[in-house]
């Protein structure tokens, strides 16, 4: 499934201008450094679609910034201990969502992400790696996880933990939305291996 449209909260296009200009880089050329299309990143940057996760990471990792910065922004938030759910930041891509919690606070130390993956969202058929670990706890449905070859299919109740570069990939293959409420450190992208079958 492609890109789709923007989520109106976070200003993914404005913010990715910013940090590409600060580096001196064409549309151009951070897409060939990022393995996308121009048209790809001229489209985000306009708003016009909400990038897929695996876009966005493709395209931090030629940067290189992490999601932490990226998601900070120019101005992070002074640290806080609390927040209610429509403070956290909206990192999903239109169909899956992603509530990071502490977007904006600079060197968080780990990212603790709300994920809803409605039913067929897959993280596509490539599996994901990434440097890191991540865990996570099913609080509702069920999801499937492929992790270095063995696969367990996960309930309400159940957990995961393990080192994310270890081939992964994340399926829900029932009839219901699958929530999960994960952690990973660095906080590179616990995010990088968000796709669905969308990319």
């Amino acid at each position: 499934m492609p890109d789709s449209p923007p989520d109106p909260g976070f200003d993914v296009g404005g913010r990715l201008r910013q940090l590409r200009l600060a580096r001196g880089l064409s549309q151009r050329e951070l897409a060939r450094r990022a393995g996308v299309t121009n048209s790809t990143v001229s489209l985000i940057e306009q708003n016009s679609v909400s990038p897929s996760v695996s876009s966005l990471k493709k395209l931090l990792d030629a940067l290189p910034v992490s999601i932490s910065t990226f998601f900070a922004g120019e101005e992070p938030s002074a640290p806080q201990a609390f927040y209610r759910a429509e403070e956290l930041t909206e990192i999903g891509d239109g169909r899956l969502s992603f509530r990071l919690v502490a977007a904006r606070q600079a060197e968080r130390s780990m990212s603790i992400i709300h994920e809803r993956y409605p039913p067929g969202a897959d993280t596509g058929e490539e599996m994901l790696e990434h440097e890191g670990e991540e865990g996570g706890v099913v609080v509702a449905g069920e999801i499937e996880i492929t992790v270095n070859g063995e696969v367990a299919r996960l309930r309400a109740g159940d957990a995961y933990y393990f080192d994310s570069r270890l081939p992964h990939r994340f399926r829900n293959l029932g009839g219901e939305e699958c929530v999960i409420v994960s952690a990973n450190t660095p906080p590179s992208f616990s995010d990088g291996r968000r796709e669905q079958h969308h990319a």
